[in-house]
C-alpha cells in the first residue's frame, strides 16, 4: 500500500475531519502537524492555490480541501462506507452534506461578532436548527445521517 500522509492542525476540525474518516476506514497514516504561522514548505507545495489544511498525500500526490479528501478515501477504500448505496439516499447525504458546509460557519461567527451583525448570526442558527429539528434526516436512527456514522456526521458543524 501506498503511503498515506495527513497534514493538519490540531485546532482545525477540518482536519479532525478527515482523521475521523481514516480512523473509520481503517487505513494507516502519517499525521504530519502544520504550524498555520509558519506553514511548511511541503504544505505551500502541496496545495499552493489556498496554502491551508488540510491536506492529504497518498502515493506522493496531494488531494486538498477536507470534504474532497472525503470522497477520495470513500472512493478508493470502499470498505466500512460513509455515504450509502442507494442513489437515492447519497443525493440525500450529499444535501445535508452541502447544507452542513453552507451554514456551519454561523456558530464560529456568533463568537467573533457583536452587535446587530451578532443578532442576524443567532438568528440564522436559530433558523436553521427549526429546520433541523423538523426536516432533518433519519429521525429515528441512532447517528444523524442514519443507523450507523456516514460522511453526513463527519461534515456537520451545526
Amino acid at each position: 500500500m501506498e503511503d498515506v500522509k495527513l497534514h493538519g492542525a490540531w485546532t482545525s476540525p477540518y482536519s479532525h475531519y478527515v482523521i475521523w474518516t481514516l480512523k473509520l476506514k481503517g487505513i494507516p497514516f502519517e499525521y504530519i502537524e502544520e504550524d498555520l504561522s509558519n506553514k511548511s514548505d511541503l504544505l505551500l507545495q502541496y496545495n499552493p492555490v489556498h496554502k491551508k489544511i488540510p491536506v492529504l498525500v497518498h502515493g506522493g500526490r496531494p488531494i486538498c480541501e477536507s470534504m474532497v479528501i472525503i470522497e477520495y478515501l470513500e472512493e478508493k477504500w470502499p470498505q466500512h462506507p460513509l455515504v450509502p448505496s442507494d442513489a437515492y439516499e447519497r443525493a440525500v447525504t450529499r444535501f445535508w452534506v452541502r447544507l452542513a458546509q453552507e451554514k456551519g460557519p454561523n456558530l464560529s461567527l456568533l463568537y467573533r461578532t457583536a452587535g446587530e451583525e451578532q443578532e442576524k448570526i443567532k438568528e440564522s442558527i436559530i433558523e436553521m436548527l427549526i429546520v433541523l429539528e423538523d426536516c432533518g434526516p433519519n429521525k429515528a436512527k441512532k447517528f444523524f445521517g442514519g443507523d450507523s456514522i456516514n460522511i453526513v456526521d463527519i461534515a456537520r458543524k451545526f
